[in-house]
């Protein structure tokens, strides 16, 4: 039949998530459809009908679809589910959110956080926080599948997909929408960044972890974290980088202060370079690292910012 992706938007935006799940999608199922629901919305339909191998855009555009919630997500899915061999979503948070109510109702076990497409019913995903990757192969019928999308190019530009209009499910009514608070910042987001700029326990307190902001500004990066950071409040949670944060997988990543345990590495290890500061040589992160700074962070750090500064950086 087809396959059906779930994009990943703001209402006013496409998230480049849902590229690299059609990427994903298109070794599934074929052709690949993808749902855009939200909120006056149409600007991010028209923005997914030009995905390269994406043949139609399903545009369910309600006040109830503004946030994604799961219960009105789940029953518009579930109304379209016949006539898909897969449902994928990134594995985000809304992703994660909806998924396993559609895989519940439909009475399918969903797969999670795929790396690869062997065959359109064998994947790889990673488990033991990433220590291990499983093949696994899906029982036939439907798939309900989240991607891990730093292991997916995104698809390109240049399609031109048709953008069909449909009616909006009935909404239960049993959730609502409270409100949010969200950090701001000039900074690339976190999972789409060429170059992240990550800091740990390490450094010790939260006005120290400002050390990273002039060396990130410098280079247009992004600033993450590790939970022993987060938990100790150094930084917000939208900062956490690893298994229970987020996965990125930039050009260039730069782990300051930064142990690295199991959980941390499962979101970091596919960057394509990594680069580890740390005092202390037997740092697990230096396992990992394809550049490795045995030192005091808070010499190295003004160091580089000067050298930095030193070689035309702003």
């Amino acid at each position: 039949m087809a396959s059906l992706v779930i994009a990943e938007h703001d209402n006013a935006s496409l998230k480049d998530a849902t590229h690299k799940t059609v990427t994903a999608a298109a070794q599934i199922s074929a052709p690949v459809h993808v749902l855009v629901a939200g909120e006056n919305c149409g600007a991010v339909a028209e923005a997914a009908a030009k995905i390269a191998g994406v043949e139609k855009v399903l545009l369910a555009d309600a006040a109830s679809y503004a946030r994604q919630l799961a219960e009105p997500m789940e029953a518009l899915l579930l109304s379209l589910a016949d006539k898909y061999d897969a449902i994928l979503a990134p594995a985000t948070t809304t992703g994660k959110n909806i998924l396993p109510r559609v895989a519940a109702k439909l009475d399918v076990g969903q797969i999670s956080e795929i790396l690869k497409v062997i065959s359109p019913d064998t994947f790889e995903r990673p488990i033991y926080a990433g220590n291990a990757i499983e093949t696994l192969q899906a029982p036939s019928g439907k798939k309900i599948i989240t991607v891990r999308t730093t292991a997916f190019k995104a698809a390109g530009e240049g399609g031109s997909a048709t953008v069909e209009k449909i009616a909006a499910s009935s909404d239960s009514g049993n959730s609502k929408f409270a409100g949010e608070a969200l950090s701001k910042s000039e900074r690339p987001d976190l999972t789409s960044a060429k170059i992240v700029i990550s800091g740990g326990r390490g450094l010790g307190s939260a006005e120290n972890f400002k050390l990273l902001d002039s060396i990130a500004d410098k280079l247009h990066a992004a600033v993450g974290a590790s939970r022993a950071a987060v938990d100790a409040g150094y930084v917000p949670n939208d900062y956490q980088v690893g298994q229970t944060g987020k996965a990125v997988a930039p050009d260039l990543y730069m782990a300051v202060g930064i142990s690295g345990a199991i959980q941390h590495l499962a979101g970091m290890k596919d960057s394509k370079v990594i680069v580890a500061i740390n005092k202390d040589e037997d740092a697990p992160i230096f396992q990992v690292a394809d550049y490795g700074l045995v030192g005091d962070l808070f010499k190295i750090l003004p160091e580089l910012d000067e050298a930095l500064a030193s070689r035309g950086y702003k």
